[in-house]
Parts: structure tokens; sequence; C-alpha cells
């Protein structure tokens, strides 16, 4: 293709993506290389149409010394010339967003997002980057030898919140006849001609292969990834219905670590619509919930299958976040970013409940709890408080027989707990692991006890043998004021 021809191509395809609708400013990230010099090139003009502003943004990693400077000073020269505004980026910069420096594609392409980032902050509506078919036919070489599923072998997207990619309907053999076309030099990293990179050994020995095969392999390759985006954008819509039915929504009927997720605003999803529905979709689904957490490797995907399939256990995707299942239900646990620091402990209520007058007791985080003692009228409400409520009611005979003052108290060492229907009493804090409860809420839970004998926990309810009866005359009931919400 001439250049007029290229420039058309980039045309539809920027019109086809709506990539420059709505656009009143944009940046370039320019290297100086031959795919960002023509992404240069061919979008002034269409800026031009469009009365989009342009600022061109460069970013020395440091890493590469004198040649690093001279491709920034080449940048520079260029910019100049052409009238064009410039932000450079230096690596000392950013150390806090990317790390310290280091050789390595990921640390560099950390720090390049990271100087992006603070361009859009500066109110830029996108930054345009010069990903071409050659990177996208790479990239799904790359993942599909790694392990990928369809969303990785969809490749490098046309857009995403913030960023462009005008030039993925070209090759690098179109970006450098677009500079020889308009008289535009380039610069060469001279890394890219080193095998040091897997990326780099694809280029250099897969591609060349698969050409030898086909001209037109790599404009094939990055043809299917287009068809697999469209086919992931439709299981996506599977996979977000899929979750949206399974949505747990009555934190009363869930085990501990779920409950707490769901009341703390996480989702918790039930595990038999989740294993019921179709393998791909299931997949996709769970991809969305890696996604946001890590690069959502297969590996994972099938950990997080697993345990699905299971339905028990748990997956540790980061340090900070893991996916819980028990009795019937999936849910996300993530560390509270607060976290105390070891060794030290949250505030916890210390008070003696005087029975049977009960009372209002404050708790951490503004909730208050209510302790009551009430007319069982059990007969009437049979069906309600079994369904309901009968985990915080206990028979306030048996409470009182037991202990007339308990203590409303965080767990404490040598505490034990028998869970109600279990018949067995256990160590409270084997309990609260078995139980899911997320360690970051275990010194903080309100519990109220005798001794070391634990009556009540806060989410489970009562106890076993506590539980009222048909002959029960007055209850005692247990109410969670939550941020203004009342709950049995």
């Amino acid at each position: 293709m001439n250049y007029e021809e290229i420039l058309q191509t980039v045309r539809g395809f920027c019109a086809r993506e709506k990539l420059l609708d709505g656009k009143k400013h944009l940046a370039l990230a320019v290297s100086g290389g031959a795919d960002s010099m023509a992404l240069l090139c061919l979008m002034r003009p269409l800026a031009e149409e469009k009365g989009i502003a342009l600022t061109v943004c460069h970013v020395n990693h440091g890493l590469r010394g004198e040649t690093a400077d001279r491709d920034e000073a080449f940048v520079r020269e260029v910019c100049a010339r052409l009238g064009l505004p410039l932000r450079v980026f230096h690596a000392a910069e950013l150390e806090a967003e990317a790390g310290k420096p280091r050789a390595g594609e990921d640390w560099a392409r950390r720090l390049r997002y990271a100087c992006f980032e603070r361009v859009l902050a500066d109110g830029i509506d996108a930054v345009a980057t010069a990903h071409t078919g050659s990177d996208q036919a790479e990239t799904l070489l790359f993942r599909l030898a790694r392990g990928t599923g369809l969303h990785g072998a969809a490749g490098i997207r046309p857009s995403r919140p913030g960023y462009l990619r005008p030039l993925l309907c070209l090759t690098r053999a179109d970006t450098e006849a677009v500079c020889r076309a308009c008289g535009e030099r380039w610069v060469t990293d001279e890394t890219n001609d080193a095998d040091d990179y897997a990326r780099n050994r694809l280029r250099h020995g897969a591609l060349p292969a698969l050409c030898g095969v086909n001209s037109a392999a790599e404009r094939n390759l990055a043809r299917f990834c287009e068809k697999a985006a469209k086919a992931d954008e439709y299981f996506a819509r599977q996979a977000d219905a899929l979750l949206a039915s399974a949505r747990a929504t009555d934190a009363k009927s869930l085990p501990g670590g779920a409950g707490y997720a769901l009341r703390s605003g996480q989702p918790v999803w039930l595990s038999e619509p989740l294993r019921q529905a179709d393998p791909l979709i299931l997949d996709m689904a769970l991809h969305s919930l890696v996604e946001p957490v890590r690069d959502a490797e297969e590996k994972y995907i099938r950990l997080l299958a697993d345990l699905v399939e299971k339905g028990s256990g748990a997956v540790q995707l980061t340090d900070a976040v893991r996916f819980c299942a028990r009795d019937g239900v999936l849910w996300r646990e993530e560390a509270d970013k607060n976290t105390l620091r070891q060794g030290e402990k949250a505030d916890c209520p210390k008070f003696e409940v005087s029975l049977p007058e009960g009372g209002d007791y404050p708790l951490p985080g503004g909730r208050k709890l209510h302790i009551r003692v009430v007319s069982a009228c059990f007969e009437e409400k049979t069906q309600g408080v079994h369904k309901k409520d009968l985990k915080n009611q206990a028979d306030y005979a048996k409470i009182n027989s037991i202990c007339p003052v308990l203590r409303l108290r965080c767990r404490q060492p040598g505490d034990r707990f028998r869970p109600a229907g279990r018949g067995v009493d256990r160590e409270l804090r084997k309990w609260m692991n078995e139980a899911g409860i997320p360690p970051r809420e275990r010194d903080t839970l309100p519990l109220l006890a005798a001794g070391r004998q634990v009556l009540w926990v806060c989410g489970e309810g009562f106890a076993d043998g506590l539980a009222p009866g048909p002959d029960t005359g007055q209850l005692l009931q247990v109410e969670l004021e939550n941020f203004g919400g009342i709950e049995s």
C-alpha cells in the first residue's frame, strides 16, 4: 500500500471503532521508532480533520544510557520542527509507581503507563499508542504459548478507557513505508535485535516462519484476534448475566465469611448455578473475577473452576485477595488496606450484659447491638422464626441457667464455641478458620460469652442447644444495627 491507501485504512479503522469520536485533545506516545513515527505522521492529518489538538509524550526509561538520551533528543527535535507540544518523562520521576529501575519488559511497561496516567490526569482525553497488527500477532502467539482462553486470544483491543490503538490495522512493514513516504527518519532500539526477551524470540523466529508459509500471516493472525474479540464480547455478556443470576442476597443464610463479605459490599455467588453453567460461559465469568486482581492466566481460571466444582476451599490470587467456597457459595475476601500493624489490636467491645434488662451496646464502626428479653409467642411465629430470626434468639431460661451475667467482648485465647446443629464443641480459633471468617474480622467480631464458653457469635447466632422450643416462655433476642439498618 502507498501512503494514501494506508491513511485511508487507518481513517476507516478509526471510524469503525469510533476511536476519535468526541475527542478534543489526544496525546501520542512517541518513542522515536518507526511505529510511533508513523503514528505521528498519520494522526496529524486525521486530528486536523476532526479538530483534535495533539500533544506528544516521550518516556526515557533510563535503561540504555546514551542511546536512550539520543532517542529523547531525536523526539525533541521532531516535535520542535513540527511545532507540537512535548512532555518528556524520566524513570526517576516515577519510581513509586513503577518500582525501582531494572531491566525488564514488565517494569518498562509499568513505567510507561504510569507516565500516561499522569498525562490523562492533566485533562488529555486519551493516549494513542503505536501498537500494530504485527504486535497483535506477537501478542497472540505469546499468550497461546503461555496458556490463554478466548479473552486472551482476542489480543490487544482497539481501545480501552483512556487509550487508543489506531494502527492495529497496519503491519510493521506498513509503518516503515509511511515514514519513508513522509520523509521521516526513525531511531532503532538496539534491544529489539537481541533475543533476551520472549517477544523478540517470537518476532525473530516464529513470525518469519509463519510468514514463510503465508506472506499474509501477520494480517491473518490479527484478523483472528478481531473475531475472537467479537466472540469474547458475546460470552462476556452471557457471563455477566450468569453472575447476576447467581448472586446471593440474604446474608443471614450464608456461612460466616460469605456473610461478612456480603455485608461489606462484596458480591457472593451461589455455587450450584455456576456449576450448571456452560463451561465456556463459566470460564468467562471466572476470568472477569480474576482480571481486576491480576493477569488472568489460564491457570488461575482453572484453579477457580476447580474451586467451584469442589464447593470448598480457597484460591489465593495475591497476598491481599483470595476466593473462598463453602456451604454452596463462592465469595471474595480482600485484606483491608488499613489492616492494623502486627501485634496491634483494634478497640473491642467489653461490656457486661445485665439480664433480664438487656441494653444497647456500641460496636466499632458506628454499629450498635440491641439485646432484649421478650415474650416468646413461639406458637404464632414458628415458621417465621425458623426461617429468619431463630439463630439470633435463644431460650432465656437456658441462657440464665448458664450465666446470669453475659459478657459482650471479642475473642480471647482459650475460647470455645459449639455451632448450632453441629453437636461438636470447637476451639473458637479453629471454628473461625473453618467458617472462612476473614482474618481482619476475627479480633473485632462481637461475642457473648460466659467465661471461656462463647454463647453467641455475630453473624453466626447462638450456640447449639440454646434454641427456643414450644415450651419457651421468654426469648433473649439480639439485633445488630448496621449503619442505619436493623439486622436480626
